[in-house]
């Protein structure tokens, strides 16, 4: 394995996620209805640069290489997923509510210990995750210290409920954890 001496400054964070889409109109729907993400700019039918609080953008959209296209075939290379990250467990919650009213499936809903996380596909087929981080003086440790992540089904009747859904009341289904959710 290839390291550094010097290891990256940890402020640095990753900055936004630029996908490419069959359908600028559908994925708009998507990111900005179901999500709530804002529109920031539109380049005609093939780009849009979406945003959360103001911000330039943390969603980019274009149909460059792509109008029309369809999925990568499974057991490919690409993006697997990315995340996106809530500041409270409400607005994750909140962020399920939506999902379910927008009929939206899940792929899995795990509890790492230090996040909880729900997993879906947009209408491109990208895997995206959506979570909240624990306060990191919550997050589990082995007795020497180190991390001790692990993946395990995730409450979701209960973040349902923090949500304040009606739904929680009705029978809601997900997958279970499993090793595609780490």
């Amino acid at each position: 394995m290839a390291g550094t001496t010097h290891p990256i400054d940890p402020g640095v964070s990753i900055g936004h996620v630029h996908l490419k889409v069959a359908d600028l109109d559908r994925a708009l729907d998507f990111y900005c209805r179901v999500l709530g993400f804002g529109l920031t700019q539109r380049f005609g039918s093939q780009a849009a640069f979406l945003s959360a609080g103001g911000y330039h953008h943390r969603i980019g959209l274009n149909t460059w290489e792509s109008l029309g296209g369809s999925p990568p075939p499974p057991r490919s290379t690409g993006l697997y997923h990315f995340a996106i990250l809530y500041r409270t467990r409400s607005q994750l919650a909140d962020a399920l509510r939506r999902l379910l009213e927008a009929r939206i499936p899940l792929d899995g809903a795990s509890d790492h210990g230090v996040s909880e996380a729900l997993y879906l596909r947009d209408p491109d087929g990208n895997g995206v995750e959506l979570y909240w981080d624990r306060p990191r003086e919550l997050w589990p440790r082995t007795e020497n210290g180190e991390l001790a992540m692990y993946s395990r089904a995730l409450d979701v009747r209960g973040l349902l409920v923090e949500a304040g859904s009606l739904a929680a009341s009705s029978t809601v289904s997900t997958p279970g954890a499993g090793p595609r959710d780490l």
